[in-house]
This record gives C-alpha cells, structure tokens and sequence, in this order.
C-alpha cells in the first residue's frame, strides 16, 4: 500500500481569517460530520505539526511530567490491549465498541496520572491538540479545493494515514 503523508497547506488557508470559519448547523449531524471528517482529512499535516508544537512546549515545561504522564499513558494502553487479547469480554467490547475502550484506556490514564500529580500534562499535553482539531474542523468551512482532495482520497487515488484511518473505521 502506497501511502502519502498529506502536504502542509499554506497557513494562510489554515488560519485564512473569520471569513471562512462559521458555526455548524448542530441540527444536522451529519453535514457537521462531513464537515469535521473532510477538514481532518485535508489539514491532517497541519494538525499534526500544531499538536507537535503544542506537546513540545508542555514537554519543555514539564519534562518530567511529560515523560511520566507518556510512560502511563503507554503502560495502561498496553495493559488494556492485553487483557483485551486474553479476556473475551474485553476482546468483544475493543471490537464491538473501539470508542469507548480508548475512553476508558483515556480515563484510566487521567486517574493514573492525577495520582502523581501530573493531570495538567495529560490535559495540556495530549487533550488539548485535539480539542483545538476539533474546533477548528467543526468551525473551518471547506473550499473546493478541500472538496477535490476528499474525492480522490475517497476513490482511493491517493492514501495518507487520516484517510486510512477513516476508510478502516467505515469499511
């Protein structure tokens, strides 16, 4: 499989002024949806380099907070996918439900952490990316040139990593 990290789209189209950013109709789900899938889908790259940046400034902060917040983040994840290889019940519910076991794996890490007085790094460090994705996905109006890329990312003439992932979660 031939995948392609997305290009980085100009900042000025990222961030293009109020203009082109406006409340979604939360009456209609799905358009809000469709609307938050094609904006991760196109801004992906520049998601993640504002979420890099953003975990490299609380890193510096708090090194130390940083690193054991990862280490338990890590550590429950890899319990979680244990017992879910060898507990049937944990196995049945990380398949029939993948959200809520990373809930669960994300809640258990919170508690985790607050036990070492770390839940600000948790927050900070990992939370809040991508609360900002998504407001920023759910708010950025799409453009045609969004549109096209969704299409041939959709047809599967082109492969980055968010579209994978999103193939797989519908397919």
């Amino acid at each position: 499989m031939d995948v392609n990290l997305a290009p980085l789209r100009a900042w000025d189209d990222f961030f293009p002024g109020s203009d082109r950013f406006a409340r979604p109709d939360f009456r209609d789900i799905s358009k809000w949806n469709n609307r938050v899938v094609s904006n991760l889908l196109y801004y992906q790259t520049n998601y993640l380099v504002v979420a890099a940046m953003m975990i490299s400034v609380v890193g510096f902060l708090s090194p130390f907070n940083m690193i054991l917040g990862g280490i338990i983040v890590v550590l429950v994840f890899t319990g979680f996918v244990w017992a879910a290889h060898n507990k049937d019940i944990l196995r049945r519910m990380k398949k029939q439900y993948p959200t809520a076991f990373v809930m669960v794996v994300m809640l258990a890490s919170y508690f985790l952490i607050s036990m070492f007085g770390g839940v600000m790094v948790f927050v900070f460090g990992i939370t809040f990316p991508l609360l900002l994705m998504f407001i920023h996905a759910s708010l950025r109006l799409r453009n045609l040139k969004n549109k096209l890329e969704n299409k041939m990312e959709g047809i599967g003439l082109k492969k980055t990593p968010m579209g994978i992932m999103h193939a797989q979660a519908h397919g």
